[in-house]
């Protein structure tokens, strides 16, 4: 996917978080934590079915790319981890209620990098619908419950 930042709005958070120098990490990807350095979300293992890998990620998930990386960089990226920032992002064609738990979509067993689909239960949610979308919506405005950001609504997030 091609770098596609589609922030709107609100306050963000930034942090620099390593990247292995073998991953490639556009603007505007879902990444996670692992071990000691940021991943997309098309790098995260499949485990079992779509609704025990989202759980998984949710777990590990930090917030959203602000810089791509490409192959064989070693430089830091900033991630936006910030639980009032906005952001529009692309969807499968349906109708989405403010407050709806989404979670990472997937293609061929891999979660998908810049695509949400509404999720069973917020466990396995990263982001809440942050407008009303009628029936006929591919975009939808996000905001995301990082892991590692106390503020979140991540049921995973914790000190310490």
């Amino acid at each position: 996917m091609a770098n596609r930042l589609r922030f709107r709005s609100g306050q963000v958070q930034l942090h620099k978080l390593r990247v292995d120098s073998a991953t490639v990490i556009e603007a505007g990807d879902l990444l996670f934590l692992d071990t000691d350095d940021v991943k997309p979300a098309s790098d995260f293992t499949w485990d079992t079915n779509l609704a025990t890998t989202q759980a998984s990620f949710a777990a590990l998930f930090v917030g959203v790319a602000h810089q791509q990386s490409a192959a064989g960089d070693t430089d830091d990226v900033s991630v936006d981890h910030s639980p009032h920032s906005v952001y529009e992002f692309d969807v499968a064609s349906g109708t989405y209620e403010v407050g709806d738990a989404l979670g990472p979509d997937e293609l061929s067993s891999a979660l998908m990098d810049q695509q949400l689909e509404v999720v069973g239960s917020d466990a396995l949610g990263i982001a809440r619908a942050a407008e009303y979308k009628a029936a006929t919506a591919t975009a939808i405005r996000v905001t995301f419950a990082s892991a590692f950001h106390t503020g979140s609504a991540n049921t995973n997030a914790a000190l310490g």
